[in-house]
């Protein structure tokens, strides 16, 4: 793989930078693991926090070195389950969707890098102030949850405010990166490396059913809308301001713009939705990938998506700059 070294990979000690982004049910123990050994950085999807699921997903690193990431708000229900998962030493902890502070210290106490995930320039602030060792600027681009900013004006902006105030701070590009051509771009944008999750949910080794990737590929980018609706079904209190971004399919077409209704007949609809989702139904349940879709057409092991991710951003980048010395 052609040498692509960045501050990321100096300062975390990576091969190529590339993390992989801890999507909630998708990114277990085995493919963070296998983002880790292609030369990335692998984070387990903590999600909602379910302790038991934890333990197995450390467990299936087997002695990897990765991380983990938590749905912030979530996590302030369950403060404990931090002090859990730092026993595992993590390289990383990822906080998202929620004020990262009141968990800084005893991650860093631990000995992990604090990856704070910032959907507007705000939540960078935020991030800056908790002494986020790393910063991701995720577009609206990505599969799950976000906000409203667009990848390519997110990650300059975020980059300009990080020289500014806290120029020792690291920054990941995060929405619609898929392949080599993304990953140079959000590196000419000012990014470090990228947080890939798209691209990795359809590989070999992700907890996805593969009928929902089998959707994926069948899918393009114009295939999946940002919308409240799984959160309503289930029943879940996801904060103003972010929304899912998942497939179109019978679910949504069904649900969408008909919040209120889906509000009143949640009960009845969320056991429905939690049936078919066991099923593996990619129609009548949410299917969460992002804008990428339309670049992938193949689930493949992910350390060849890794490698081939970097060597690619690689190549583009030499060839480029050898094309304006000529």
């Amino acid at each position: 793989m052609p040498t692509l070294a960045t501050r990321l990979t100096q300062q975390l000690d990576l091969r190529c930078p590339i993390v992989l982004a801890p999507m909630a049910f998708a990114a277990g123990g085995a493919l963070a693991a296998a983002v880790t050994r292609a030369g990335g950085l692998g984070l387990i999807g903590g999600g909602y926090g379910d302790a038991e699921w934890l333990q197995q997903q450390f467990a299936a690193a087997a002695g990897e070195r990765v991380g983990v990431g938590f749905i912030t708000w979530s996590l302030q229900k369950s403060p404990a389950l931090l002090a859990q998962v730092l026993r595992h030493r993590p390289a990383a902890v990822m906080l998202s969707f929620g004020d990262p502070r009141p968990f800084a210290a005893d991650i860093h106490a631990a000995g992990a890098k604090l990856i704070c995930q910032c959907q507007e320039l705000r939540h960078v602030q935020d991030a800056v102030d908790a002494g986020a060792d790393v910063v991701v600027a995720q577009g609206a681009e990505a599969g799950g949850h976000g906000a409203l900013r667009g990848t390519l004006s997110f990650v300059p902006e975020a980059a300009d405010h990080l020289a500014r105030h806290a120029p020792q701070t690291l920054l990941l590009a995060a929405g619609g990166i898929a392949d080599g051509r993304a990953l140079a771009a959000a590196l000419l944008l000012g990014a470090d490396g990228v947080l890939v999750g798209t691209r990795l949910w359809a590989s070999q080794e992700a907890l996805v059913p593969p009928a929902h990737q089998q959707a994926l590929l069948r899918s393009t980018g114009d295939d999946t809308l940002r919308t409240r609706i799984p959160d309503i079904v289930r029943q879940l209190p996801w904060p103003a301001g972010f929304t899912a971004r998942i497939r179109r399919n019978a679910f949504t077409q069904r649900w969408h713009g008909k919040e209120q209704e889906l509000q009143a007949a949640a009960a009845t609809e969320g056991l429905r939705y939690r049936e078919a989702a066991a099923a593996g139904d990619a129609e009548n349940t949410g299917v969460w990938f992002g804008e990428a879709a339309g670049v992938i057409d193949a689930i493949e092991p992910a350390g060849e998506i890794v490698q081939r991710m970097a060597a690619d951003a690689a190549t583009r980048l030499r060839a480029q700059a050898a094309a304006l010395r000529d």
